[in-house]
């Protein structure tokens, strides 16, 4: 069954433990909306669109978005759905974070949580419960505390105006006019006091506008039975690393402890109860150095299906140590790497097949063009001693990259030279390339 008994503690074999976190992370099987290859002289059978049904089950599944603010192709917060259920509507996910209405109330909030994410609206109280380490936005504090007069004042304004961007609010403060160096606040300060108050529960994210946060009371965004309900931070330091450790499957103490960033003292405490109420298996795995956990409810599935692209923030491969212990693939953004040191490209998507990270794609949507740009492609060079087929690596991804164009709404996909997939990929996307 893939799995021994070592002295009381079982050991998974790597390729256990990866399925798990697979089916943990909704990633084991090709998702229901797209559509399956026709069979000869057959139309192919119509997609079920995901609905908002199909978003929660997936979201129950991996716990929050993260939030970012690189568009270089798709946001980040659209892009793990995209992995998991195929071509949605986007609509899907701004309604549930910043629409609420009687008859489809609210879903999400933003929060602090493994970065600035989206968190179902239950999680909000445990995440403000000071079970999480202290956040950079109380760096601000000082600032606060020697500007209460502009506390106050943006309040007010968020309350008259509000949902309202930092930039809106410093204009209500000034009448429009600029402020000089010197002045009782520098501009910046707005926008700082803003998210010191956004961090510790005072404002939330009525709406976005672009990608702007737009800030709003509160007590306007979540209903009173959330904003006022009050969890022990050792309680929810459980719950949170239950909620990980139901996300990744399997993990090392330092897996569950970075899904939403606690402590590591909270986290070994937590860890260490959940163990003994029997929520979390202790268990090795065949490679790893460090001692893992398995959640309870974890399921192993025989085998692994489908594809996927993974933008940089999903869930899956957001702990670059964890993603290289379970796929043997090392994995670095380099946005901030200046060009002529880039190894991969500007913004890289692991391109999962099968249950393995078989290449890597350096991708831009170029609307201008309606064209999505492949700049570079890479296949692995070796996947468990077996080698990579990259002749249908190439065609899977090929299907991949035309879909994700098409839900871009792009006409067309080109690859560029860069890579050692490239030629092959190009011979697939050729009939629709540039």
């Amino acid at each position: 069954m893939g799995r021994a008994t070592i002295t009381g503690v079982r050991t998974l074999r790597l390729d256990t433990a990866r399925r798990t976190a697979l089916k943990a992370q909704g990633l084991a099987a090709a998702p229901a909306a797209r559509k399956p290859a026709p069979t000869a002289g057959t139309a192919a059978p119509a997609a079920r669109e995901p609905t908002r049904r199909q978003l929660t089950g997936t979201l129950n599944r991996i716990k929050l978005l993260q939030l970012d603010s690189v568009n270089v192709a798709m946001r980040a917060h659209y892009a793990p759905l995209l992995a998991r259920l195929g071509p949605y509507d986007p609509a899907l996910v701004d309604d549930a974070a910043w629409v609420d209405t009687a008859r489809r109330p609210r879903l999400l909030v933003e929060c602090w949580a493994h970065e600035a994410s989206l968190v179902p609206v239950e999680d909000w109280p445990l995440l403000m419960s000071g079970a999480k380490r202290r956040g950079w936005w109380r760096g601000y504090e000082r600032l606060v505390d020697e500007s209460t007069g502009l506390v106050d004042d943006i309040l007010a304004v968020v309350k008259d105006l509000g949902p309202v961007g930092a930039g809106a609010i410093e204009r209500a403060l000034t009448g429009g006019e600029r402020r000089t160096p010197g002045a009782w606040w520098e501009r910046s300060d707005v926008k700082k006091v803003c998210e010191w108050l956004f961090g510790t529960g005072e404002l939330s994210t009525g709406t976005r506008r672009g990608f702007e946060r737009c800030y709003d009371l509160t007590e306007r965004v979540l209903p009173a039975h959330v904003r006022e309900r009050r969890v022990d931070p050792a309680e929810a330091a459980r719950r949170l690393v239950a909620n990980a450790a139901d996300a990744l499957g399997v993990g090392t103490e330092t897996d569950l402890r970075d899904y939403y960033r606690l402590g590591p003292e909270v986290a070994r405490t937590a860890v260490g109860e959940l163990v003994e109420d029997g929520t979390l298996e202790p268990v090795r795995v065949e490679g790893w150095d460090r001692h893992a956990y398995r959640h309870s409810d974890a399921t192993t599935p025989r085998s692994v299906t489908g594809r996927a692209l993974l933008c940089p923030f999903d869930p899956l491969i957001w702990e670059r140590a964890r993603t290289e212990r379970l796929f043997g693939f090392r994995y670095r953004i380099e946005i901030y790497v200046p060009a002529a040191k880039r190894e991969y490209g500007y913004y890289v998507f692991p391109f999962l097949l099968d249950g393995q990270l078989v290449g890597r794609v350096d991708l831009k949507a170029d609307r201008a063009a309606s064209v999505l740009r492949v700049p570079g492609v890479f296949a692995e060079p070796d996947l468990d001693g077996r080698g990579v087929d990259r002749r249908r690596v190439a065609a899977e991804l090929a299907a991949q990259l035309r879909e994700t164009a098409a839900w871009l709404e792009l006409d067309d996909v080109a690859v560029g030279d860069a890579g050692n997939l490239a030629a092959e990929l190009r011979a697939e996307v050729s009939p629709r390339s540039r």
